[in-house]
């Protein structure tokens, strides 16, 4: 430990790479983000079911499912930096597709767009985390890593603004009347067409205004030097690095550990609206405790890299994993304002989650770990099943949050069981890479 203090996180001579590639961090943490809101924000503006509007996040994270391999092997054969301007063109792409989805008015359209979108930021993920883990030595990857994972936060905060000002406060759909009806609903089709036409072209604007950041970004790297690790840029056989992967316990737990943790980080914060919702709380007032967790998320990230520097990254990962299936307990079983606060401090404890899980899963991989970091992303995937699952369980009653209670609870606070059960999945990856392995990264 006392040798690593004297490595540098970032060497002088990668600096103005690291700053880039990092930024990337923070532009598909404005994507995540700005997307969240937008599971409440359809449903109704196209007067969808919780179900159907969870597959605005079953396109999303699907796409890096998809398109994760790809990536590896698109990087395999060219270069990261390569890997980083294809990601960056189909991350555009996807943006500037929302202009003729809102033409179109077609959700399956948006969800497409959305699907493109990700694609673009599987490539992104799939090439910049082990980029990142590569620009230095590797006693201090998993730091360089959380320091770079740090501002992923940053963009995800902009993007919660972003959804917060110029999207859910003008859409109309939102209105309520004195009883706490919306507006919407009672019109008729004439009225709600024109309402549907002027909010779905408030959800376009911002994604629009985003593909044209993206080609900025996609320029200005397309520029700039960018450094080769030859020994993790080598061209390696997908087969042998697969095989030698899946042999790692440590590796496969890690990419079983990706998958609850992404589950449950995007549980906590896309229902975070609907927990606030089911005891009065607006959306657009619910985007401020959305703001909160990341706020929250972005401090924990900040203590956890500091943590790590004298914790065992796996005794560290046990700890905030218990810390948050404590704050998930509370958020169950406790409805209200206590209950949503919970479920902000949630966030804390996940702050370290995926960096630390992806560090120690890609520890010693060396040039297999473009393929591991492919197993990685598609790990995401979670992010897209989970939920749907926890949609379906607000639907048991109807399209409501509160209409049955599971357990002496509303169905909107059982829902969270389900990101209970992925922290302590988590906690137990995180035990056994302390006690089978003691890594100290």
């Amino acid at each position: 430990m006392d040798n690593q203090s004297k490595v540098p996180v970032v060497a002088k001579s990668v600096l103005l790479p690291f700053i880039l590639i990092t930024s990337l961090f923070a532009l598909w943490g404005f994507a995540n983000d700005i997307t969240n809101p937008m599971v409440s924000a359809f449903k109704k503006v196209l007067e969808l079911d919780n179900f159907q509007a969870s597959l605005v996040q079953l396109a999303f994270y699907g796409g890096y499912f998809t398109m994760a391999l790809p990536a590896a092997i698109f990087v395999n054969r060219f270069s990261y930096k390569k890997g980083v301007l294809l990601g960056l063109g189909l991350y555009a792409l996807g943006a500037l597709l929302f202009y003729p989805a809102a033409a179109y008015e077609e959700f399956g359209f948006f969800l497409a767009a959305l699907y493109i979108l990700t694609f673009g930021l599987a490539f992104l993920e799939t090439t910049a985390n082990p980029y990142i883990l590569s620009m230095g030595a590797e006693k201090t990857a998993t730091q360089r890593l959380n320091l770079a994972q740090a501002f992923n936060p940053m963009g995800a905060l902009l993007g919660l603004i972003v959804a917060q000002k110029f999207i859910l406060a003008s859409l109309q759909s939102d209105d309520l009347l004195p009883d706490g009806t919306t507006v919407y609903s009672t019109l008729g089709e004439e009225a709600k067409a024109v309402v549907r036409t002027a909010d779905l072209a408030v959800i376009r604007d911002p994604y629009v205004l985003l593909g044209i950041v993206v080609i900025g970004f996609l320029v200005v790297i397309s520029l700039v030097n960018m450094p080769q690790n030859e020994h993790q840029e080598n061209k390696v056989s997908i087969g042998g690095s697969i095989k030698r992967l899946f042999k790692s316990r440590k590796f496969t737990g890690g990419v079983i550990a990706q998958a609850f943790y992404v589950g449950a980080q995007i549980m906590c914060w896309t229902y975070l609206y609907q927990y606030a919702e089911s005891f009065g709380i607006e959306n657009t007032e619910a985007v401020n405790y959305g703001i909160a967790a990341l706020v929250v998320f972005l401090i924990g990230r900040w203590v956890g890299t500091a943590l790590l520097k004298y914790v065992d990254s796996g005794k560290l990962l046990l700890f905030f994993a218990i810390g948050a299936a404590l704050a998930t307990l509370i958020t169950i079983m406790v409805p209200g304002m206590i209950g949503l606060i919970a479920l902000v401090s949630i966030s804390f404890f996940m702050s370290i989650m995926f960096p630390t899980i992806y560090g120690i899963a890609l520890e010693g991989q060396g040039e297999d770990a473009k393929f591991g970091a492919a197993f990685l992303v598609m790990a995401i995937v979670g992010g897209a099943l989970m939920p749907t699952l926890q949609g379906l369980i607000l639907d048991l009653g109807g399209s409501g949050y509160t209409d049955i209670s599971i357990l002496g609870v509303p169905e909107v606070n059982f829902s969270f069981i389900l990101p209970f059960v992925c922290f302590v999945i988590i906690g137990i990856y995180g035990r056994d890479v302390y006690k089978k392995y003691n890594i100290n990264l």
